[in-house]
């Protein structure tokens, strides 16, 4: 895999193909960042995910609230405040669904235990969805648009809910994958065109991929250890980018913290479009 630029991120995560713009985005969550290769944003607190309204608006999740931010200005307004109460935990993972909703991970600051849950705003509402997690991580959608994915990291295991017409959860997630013989650390997730599963697996350095039964097909590998959120992006969605952190890493390299991107011989789903109620 090759590096994007020169950026080195604390905890790089959010990795991010922007359909209408044909453009890839991606975060520092802890460095309060948003980049492209074409600038990057600050924030006055920790940010971490996003899903495009159009070609200039995004829905970003942050650490208090979830916003909608326009690229050009750079100004933003709330949707929904995020556990704003809490001081202990931030925003992590999120993906916009196919009902045009959008889910969130939170977690605490300092990892602690069962302190993270996982929302989704949709039509107005925001509920949670599950609770007591450490880190979620993984949020994502089969290709039929009938189940998702998610993770508690903590628990190398990627669970798989159905999902009713409105996108809302029905009945109790099962464990579709569980990588916890292998101590490998799942991190965020995306789904290809042909229903395989893609995940950045923290510490090993690599994204995996499974088919849907859950056997392994083959994984790609990156320079630097803590690979952290997989995005299919290209013209033709056959280019396989990858955040990566410096976090926890005692002696970090060069790489360490970089974005990278590679050709792939498959093929990504495009993100779908989050529905505000005025757009």
């Amino acid at each position: 895999m090759t590096p994007l630029n020169d950026i080195r991120c604390d905890l790089g995560e959010g990795a991010f193909w922007h359909p209408a713009r044909a453009e890839f985005f991606w975060f520092d969550i802890t460095g309060q960042h948003l980049h492209s290769l074409a600038r990057s944003w600050d924030f006055d607190e920790m940010v971490s995910a996003m899903g495009w309204v159009d070609k200039t608006r995004v829905v970003i999740a942050a650490q208090t609230r979830l916003m909608v931010f326009d690229l050009h200005s750079g100004t933003s307004r709330t949707l929904c405040a995020l556990e704003a109460d809490n001081a202990a935990t931030r925003s992590n993972d999120g993906r916009t669904d196919p009902q045009g909703g959008f889910w969130i991970g939170t977690m605490g600051k300092r990892a602690e235990a069962g302190a993270g849950a996982i929302w989704r705003w949709h039509k107005g509402e925001l509920r949670r969805l599950f609770a007591g997690l450490t880190i979620p991580n993984a949020i994502c959608f089969a290709p039929d648009r009938q189940s998702a994915c998610f993770t508690d990291t903590m628990t190398r295991r990627i669970m798989r809910v159905a999902l009713d017409a409105e996108g809302w959860p029905k009945g109790a997630p099962e464990c579709w994958l569980d990588l916890s013989a292998e101590r490998l650390n799942p991190d965020g997730a995306v789904f290809d065109a042909a229903g395989n599963f893609w995940v950045a697996q923290w510490g090993a350095g690599r994204v995996a991929a499974y088919a849907p039964s859950g056997q392994f097909l083959q994984a790609v590998e990156l320079p630097a250890p803590h690979t952290s959120c997989p995005a299919f992006g290209g013209d033709d969605l056959r280019q396989l980018y990858c955040t990566t952190a410096r976090q926890g890493r005692q002696n970090p390299h060069s790489l360490d913290g970089a974005a990278f991107v590679t050709p792939v011989p498959v093929q990504g789903l495009r993100e779908y479009q989050f529905q505000l109620d005025d757009a």
